[in-house]
């Protein structure tokens, strides 16, 4: 998969340091990935939830929270929030999009 937008995930990691290697062990595992569906996502993250046109990962144990929307047929995955699960709480994950 093509994840965009990669600044967003670098000042994630920066804003957020105690989660950057579990971030960007997603990073390389998404990276890699070929999903064409909801299901195959899960087959590498069985937490990852679906909400309208975005996909919520659990990172680093549920502390914090990733959304992105995604385009399946074109392989690409598109960053829409990063943040700690209270952060998390207070978007709405049909709407957010920080890049």
């Amino acid at each position: 998969m093509r994840v965009f937008n990669r600044r967003t995930l670098l000042d994630a990691c920066a804003k957020h340091a105690p989660a950057a290697e579990a971030l960007r062990a997603w990073w390389a595992e998404a990276d890699k990935a070929r999903w064409a569906s909801i299901a195959d996502v899960r087959a590498d993250f069985p937490s990852a939830d679906r909400v309208a046109d975005r996909i919520i990962f659990n990172i680093k144990g549920n502390k914090y929270r990733l959304v992105v929307a995604y385009d399946f047929p074109r392989h690409s995955l598109f960053i829409k929030f990063f943040g700690t699960h209270a952060e998390y709480d207070k978007v709405d994950v049909a709407k957010v999009n920080q890049s």
